[in-house]
């Protein structure tokens, strides 16, 4: 075993994570879960998250038979829903081509949807101890640091040099101590800024600390202006009733409920073609701004008071008028969640 590894290892018996939910039944279906919600989302956003979503889908038959709706709406508020969708299908998969046991093959592992080669070795190792090395956010922070491994780790030569690290690194006994350590490492003590370099157990040897350059590694992404889209959302009300659509399934926010976008008509063009009703009166809130990885999106609310009953939509799949104290029929986005809730607060106070 590698020195390096030794010293992980002794570290994680002491100082390590092992009460995590996901570490107390440590059965590969759970493991999958966690990881999936682990990646771009810290511990302790995730810990709830997880918490409600096995208590809802205890097991791989349970999800799989599950309603997308439901899958996503025990996603709200996470973000990133590809995961889920890409979750749900893998559960699908799993029942048709490996009897609903989650396979123990790394190839099988890596063609399920939404998961790759990190992911794969992570859940391999935690749940079944084989020894595959992974290289998720933290991992490749400490080896870029600890062996000074310059460029962003974006690049598929950088990249290259830190799987190279991690195989050499990752043991052949303890896989599954040594996997949760090197992530616990790069989680709570060489973190992103300020590391706690003077309780890491490989500081000694580290050369980024040796040459008081730890600010420079990992390498940074190359920056770039994000670019600005602008959309205007409607809120179309009566009753104390929002109108809603489903997203189609690619693009953002896909297979979500949200407020209908206005695109290219006029408002009351908009109201007839889809409500057949005039808006008796409207009224545009303050824009809201959402960041993505890839851009930001200004979405400008405009409050519609339709006129008649008589154009209700009749719901379906796609359309719905939510009753504002009902529960969500799906997956909603932060921001369309926040839409909603003011127009409740404002639903309200006309009310009194």
């Amino acid at each position: 075993m590698s020195d390096f590894a030794t010293r992980l290892l002794s570290w994680f018996d002491e100082f390590g994570r092992k009460d995590l939910p996901w570490q107390r039944d440590a059965i590969a279906y759970r493991v999958w879960v966690s990881e999936i919600m682990l990646q771009q989302t810290q511990v302790q956003t995730v810990i709830p998250y997880f918490s409600r979503f096995v208590g809802r889908f205890p097991d791989i038959a349970v999800l799989a038979d599950a309603k997308q709706d439901d899958v996503l709406s025990h996603w709200s508020g996470l973000g990133y829903y590809a995961r889920a969708r890409n979750l749900h299908k893998a559960a699908k998969a799993i029942c048709a081509e490996h009897g609903g046991e989650f396979p123990t093959t790394f190839e099988e592992v890596l063609e399920l949807p939404g998961i790759g080669r990190s992911t794969a070795g992570a859940i391999l190792s935690l749940a079944y101890g084989q020894r595959h090395a992974i290289l998720d956010g933290n991992v490749k922070r400490v080896l870029a640091r600890h062996e000074a491994i310059p460029g962003w780790p974006g690049k598929a030569g950088v990249a290259g040099e830190l799987w190279a690290a991690a195989e050499r690194n990752t043991p052949q006994l303890r896989v599954a101590e040594y996997t949760q350590a090197i992530m616990d490492i790069g989680a709570t003590l060489c973190t992103r800024s300020r590391p706690s370099c003077d309780r890491c157990p490989v500081r000694m040897d580290c050369s980024a600390r040796r040459s008081d350059s730890i600010a420079d590694f990992p390498g940074r992404k190359p920056k770039v202006n994000k670019p600005l889209r602008t959309t205007t959302m409607i809120l179309a009300s009566i009753d104390g009733r929002v109108y809603l659509e489903r997203r189609p399934e690619a693009g953002i926010w896909g297979g979500l409920w949200s407020l209908p976008e206005l695109g290219e008509r006029s408002l009351s063009e908009w109201c007839f073609d889809e409500l057949g009703s005039a808006a008796a009166e409207t009224r545009p809130w303050d824009v809201v701004r959402h960041s993505f990885s890839h851009y930001d999106l200004d979405i400008q609310p405009i409050l519609v008071r339709i006129v008649s009953q008589a154009g209700k939509v009749a719901d379906t799949d796609a359309r719905t008028w939510h009753g504002l104290n009902d529960a969500p029929p799906g997956g909603m986005a932060a921001p369309v969640k926040k839409l909603i809730n003011q127009l409740k607060k404002s639903e309200n106070v006309a009310h009194h």
